[in-house]
């Protein structure tokens, strides 16, 4: 049967989906818009001001280093901690020695609780009486001890590299893919010879590239939304150098500014969209110029 004969009975039924996204989605982002572009301050009426609040944060300098932190953020979730869960989700594939075990290991952090997982950050990167600093000082390192959340060089990467160790989401998704994968493909290929590696390279990667992409999407979406472990550890500083769009959202809620806060959010929600578009266009074109190249 053609699609379009029944043309009113498909929309009757998606009638109830569309309009529950245009009330829980689309109203939301169109009236952060309209709230943006006002002095309101969460009561009276609002007074409009046009672009005024989007002048004056990209005046800012803690908000030019939060959009360039939420783009690292971003950046390093969907590269490097994908990455990372994709290389981890190739080695149980083949069902080492208590691959179960460290399946449930590595995912275990992500059951916990944000806050439980910054406080033990915090006391791992303590100037005086950190885990850290006292191990350096064990190794004979002594000269790179530091305080890694107060230092503008180092507290960014503190704080990102401890985010970048909870693969445990991101590998269960690729495990699952990759043990999808046929192993009859892996067994021809070992008969004409290919080593791991090989198989690895042509089979596995090629076979879980599109659910990398949807993991990478969902990583680079956490990041550009991350909030809870920086304000937890660092609360934006030193000097704003780890803040992020969320951290001034709060900011300016605390102090009333609910326009400014929601230019934020109107600044976070385009970026977002932006850099998350644009990388899948990347990933997706590449994949298109290969397919092309191979035909």
């Amino acid at each position: 049967m053609e699609l379009h004969k029944h043309w009113k009975g498909i929309g009757l039924f998606l009638l109830p989906i569309a309009g529950m996204y245009a009330a829980f989605f689309i109203y939301p982002i169109v009236y952060v818009f309209v709230v943006s572009l006002t002095s309101w301050r969460g009561f009276g009426s609002m007074e409009l001001i046009g672009l005024e609040n989007y002048r004056w944060l990209f005046s800012r300098r803690n908000f030019q280093f939060a959009i360039r932190n939420n783009v690292i953020w971003a950046l390093s979730l969907g590269f490097v901690q994908v990455g990372l869960a994709a290389v981890v989700a190739m080695i149980l594939a083949h069902r080492p020695r208590a691959w179960r075990f460290l399946r449930t290991v590595y995912f275990l952090p992500n059951v916990i609780s944000q806050v439980a997982i910054a406080i033990m950050w915090s006391t791992i990167y303590n100037a005086e009486w950190g885990m850290l600093n006292a191990m350096l000082e064990q190794i004979g390192l002594a000269q790179l001890q530091t305080n890694w959340l107060g230092n503008i060089r180092t507290a960014l990467p503190a704080v990102i590299l401890q985010q970048l160790l909870y693969i445990g989401y991101f590998m269960i998704i690729m495990l699952a893919s990759v043990m999808s994968i046929p192993p009859s493909l892996y067994e021809a290929a070992e008969i004409d010879g290919a080593s791991v590696l090989q198989q690895e390279r042509h089979i596995t990667i090629p076979m879980v590239r599109d659910i990398a992409v949807v993991a990478m999407t969902l990583a680079m979406a956490f990041g550009m939304r991350h909030f809870e472990a920086t304000f937890l550890l660092t609360q934006g500083g030193p000097a704003n150098r780890t803040v992020t769009l969320g951290i001034l959202m709060e900011r300016s809620l605390h102090a009333s500014q609910y326009g400014r806060a929601t230019a934020i959010g109107a600044v976070l929600i385009v970026l977002g969209a932006v850099l998350i578009t644009g990388i899948r266009w990347l990933l997706t074109r590449r994949e298109d110029v290969q397919a092309e190249v191979r035909q």
